[in-house]
């Protein structure tokens, strides 16, 4: 028989520790759905964390790898910035370098209960539902959006990466707690996968529809020692899904088709990701400043090449979009190697740890739920990184949350 899960109102004895954990479940919340309000919580929630922690003199344990990391990600915003090859918002651009890093190195260093994480997790998906109701609102019955996207978080691409990030994140949730849940629990948690898997390939984002069933495969095989019905269920729902998707030709397999007979599958990328090159060769160390990409056009091109000695090396360029479609390329542009190398360390601690902290056999429930976030977070923001730019705005503040919960748990049990 499933047992009662944790979802009792967590009550923390200080009415001011209750206040910074109800600010931190507001912004999951409003995350996808509101600009102004995500920016006031944020600022809030690091007001109200570091006057408790002031007040109690416990600011998380001692420094280590992960502090020194996230201080010198946010720090290498700021020193492209005073080298930055271009000039408009370079010193504006490494705010979303604070505003993500900040939370990553709060949470990091707090302790949430197994309840308090419950709650979060239900504000993550009452907003990415409120969200997605909305924007199938705009684009069936109000009819003024030609595709489908979440409010706060705009561009369907971004859309679709934050709506994966949610997808593998609540998997694991329910993959977890499944023997917990009571069977209407059970119905609706499948029912919200479907709808946010089926989302996702609406979005038609080849590379977020495809990462998607990749995370939800590799949480199938990954729970395999641990329950074998909730590995079986998940890998082979993955395979009905794509067995469907491929007997129907849903858009987003026929919106690839159509690019192969094109012989465009990346979609125009080539010519940004060589406009992108030039610029980082250009300005090697530095780059071009934090959102300053979108200064870059024909014209700069063509100078910059003919300073680099390549004008007429035949290759098409394209500068029609504010980034490069690439996390690695948009960050090479724009914040040269000092900046790359800065991201780039990010992504192998955060790997080295997922590989060795994973929970196994012996894990808990809370442990096996926030690395299954945490995997979710980085796989999509690694592989979809290829192809479009993640760790950008809404979705890097979701990514650095469920990385965040993770680190804090992972003191807890070290």
């Amino acid at each position: 028989m499933p047992v009662s899960p944790p979802i009792a109102v967590p009550a923390p004895a200080d009415p001011f520790r209750r206040a910074e954990f109800w600010i931190l479940a507001g912004l999951l919340f409003v995350l996808p759905l509101f600009e102004a309000p995500k920016n006031i919580l944020w600022l809030l929630y690091v007001l109200v964390w570091l006057g408790n922690r002031a007040r109690s003199g416990d600011f998380g344990g001692a420094w280590n790898a992960w502090d020194t990391l996230i201080a010198a990600w946010i720090a290498s915003g700021f020193v492209v910035a005073a080298f930055a090859g271009l000039h408009h918002n370079e010193w504006l651009g490494p705010l979303d370098l604070v505003r993500y890093g900040s939370v990553l190195w709060l949470l990091k260093r707090s302790r949430l209960s197994e309840r308090e994480i419950w709650w979060l997790f239900g504000a993550l998906a009452a907003g990415t539902v409120l969200a997605l109701l909305h924007g199938y609102w705009r684009l069936l019955i109000a009819q003024n959006r030609p595709v489908l996207e979440l409010k706060s978080v705009g561009n369907v691409n971004h859309s679709a990466i934050y709506l994966a990030i949610a997808s593998g994140a609540l998997a694991g949730f329910i993959f977890t707690y499944w023997a917990r849940l009571a069977r209407m629990a059970r119905v609706a948690g499948v029912v919200l996968l479907l709808a946010l898997v089926v989302s996702v390939i609406l979005m038609q984002s080849r590379a977020a529809a495809a990462v998607t069933l990749a995370v939800i495969l590799l949480l199938g095989v990954a729970w395999w020692p641990r329950s074998r019905r909730i590995g079986a269920a998940a890998v082979g729902s993955v395979i009905v899904a794509l067995a469907i998707a491929v007997a129907v030709q849903v858009e987003v397999i026929r919106k690839h088709d159509q690019q192969a007979a094109k012989g465009d599958v990346l979609s125009f990328r080539e010519g940004v990701w060589n406009a992108a090159l030039v610029a980082w060769q250009r300005f090697p160390v530095f780059g071009i400043g934090m959102d300053n990409y979108s200064r870059v056009n024909d014209e700069l091109i063509r100078k910059w090449r003919t300073d680099l000695g390549r004008a007429d090396d035949g290759k098409v360029m394209d500068t029609r979009w504010g980034h490069a479609h690439s996390l690695y390329l948009t960050t090479l542009a724009e914040r040269g190697v000092v900046g790359f190398l800065a991201l780039v360390a990010v992504l192998l601690l955060w790997l080295h740890r997922l590989k060795r902290h994973f929970p196994g056999r012996a894990g808990s429930d809370l442990a096996w739920a926030l690395w299954a976030a945490s995997f979710s977070a980085w796989f999509v923001t690694v592989f979809i990184g290829l192809v479009n730019t993640t760790l950008h705005h809404e979705h890097a503040l979701l990514a650095v949350i469920l990385l965040g919960l993770w680190l804090g748990e992972g003191r807890r049990s070290s």
